[in-house]
């Protein structure tokens, strides 16, 4: 089967290539698999208006089971999961250079990219804005597709703390503790790494443990 598709150009090394350039060449000769690539799925290529969202995501990420373990051997909490109906665990993000929010009118329903260098993740993100605070510069947004950012015009901050998520927590070895720092693992964190977080709000819900979570860290 012979698919139209390249790699978006992140070249985040998860398909054990350097760049995406050089994956492409090891698929022309036959010496890797096309679905090592973490930004592709046969999905996305049969059904291209499904590529602008974490939907399927989202329902994988309350289906999985959690070791309590991440990718290095550290142990967490908890799992923040999104609200009912939502893509992703609401994000709070401030850019590095906060005035960018209202220098380019970043208003809700942009999509901003970036790289969480803040809290010190490596990964690239697409992030859609659900509100931005132009005097702070704090963008509220959920992470969506990495192949969203490939289809629309964006807003390139490259660099942004992450001041905060919101969702829901999935307890797999503590609960949530208000004003405990913990370790908990965002839902389809695509590098499978423990976040640190303070635990600014908790309380229950009739969709599940609907917590706040500030100061994020990856140590």
């Amino acid at each position: 089967m012979v698919i139209n598709w390249n790699p978006p150009g992140k070249n985040c090394g998860a398909c054990g290539s350097q760049t995406c350039s050089d994956f492409v060449s090891r698929l022309e000769t036959g010496s890797t698999e096309i679905d090592l690539c973490p930004f592709y799925s046969i999905e996305n290529i049969l059904r291209p208006e499904k590529i602008t969202d974490y939907e399927n995501l989202a329902i994988q990420a309350r289906n999985i089971t959690y070791s309590g373990v991440d990718v290095v051997g550290k142990e967490y909490d908890f799992v923040l999961l999104p609200f009912p109906g939502e893509p992703s665990a609401r994000k709070y993000i401030v850019p590095f250079r906060a005035d960018l929010v209202e220098k380019w009118d970043i208003k809700k329903g942009d999509l901003v990219t970036g790289r969480p260098a803040g809290p010190g993740c490596p990964v690239y993100h697409a992030l859609r804005v659900l509100s931005a605070n132009q005097v702070t510069g704090v963008i509220e947004c959920h992470t969506v597709g990495p192949m969203t950012a490939r289809a629309e015009e964006v807003h390139d901050v490259q660099a942004y703390h992450v001041h905060a998520f919101e969702g829901i927590a999935s307890t797999v070895r503590k609960p949530p503790v208000f004003g405990t720092r913990q370790y908990f693992l965002p839902g389809n964190c695509m590098i499978g790494l423990a976040h640190t977080a303070l635990v600014n709000m908790s309380f229950q819900k009739p969709s599940g443990l609907h917590v706040r979570l500030e100061d994020i860290r990856i140590l």
